[in-house]
């Protein structure tokens, strides 16, 4: 076969070759952030998550299911304040994205704090807040957490909510 039609033939093949559906690209990137750094769950999140949902419980409202790809994008962002050495919702719509393209969210809140250090003062801070309570009472389906210690130990925390 001469060169110019040798070409288009190499290129058609290798377009063939290559080409993927896009639920195996859907799979992927839900595998790659079921597969992120997720540390081992703490005490001290299991009991704020408990609090949370036992609240919720009170007031009539349905608990929340925990879900490990949303501890993951709390991880990641409580990670990121501590490196910072501040508390902040930077990069939230980034954490946003990441959950409605991958977990379906339909809408994502988050409350973060610092320095607290039991379940129930976080918690108890939270609910004097009417914007965190607004989140902790809201309309959603699933929430995780994320409690990391800091050097000089002082906790910071990222609680994420979902509804799908």
């Amino acid at each position: 076969m001469k060169l110019p039609t040798l070409l288009p033939t190499l290129v058609l093949l290798s377009l063939m070759s290559f080409s993927c559906s896009t639920d195996v690209i859907e799979e992927d990137k839900i595998e790659a952030i079921q597969n992120s750094h997720i540390p081992q769950t703490k005490t001290i999140e299991v009991e704020v998550l408990e609090l949370i949902n036992s609240h919720r419980i009170n007031i009539g409202l349905q608990p929340l299911n925990g879900m490990s790809t949303i501890k993951a994008e709390a991880y990641g962002h409580t990670d990121y304040m501590i490196e910072n050495d501040e508390v902040s919702h930077a990069n939230f719509f980034q954490r946003k994205n990441n959950l409605m393209n991958n977990v379906g969210a339909l809408t994502v809140a988050e409350n973060v704090a610092y320095a607290f250090s039991t379940p129930e003062s976080v918690v108890n801070a939270w609910l004097n807040s009417e914007g965190h309570k607004n989140v902790i009472e809201g309309d959603y389906t699933d929430f995780d957490i994320s409690a990391e210690m800091d050097e000089d130990g002082r906790w910071y925390y990222t609680n994420i909510f979902i509804s799908k």
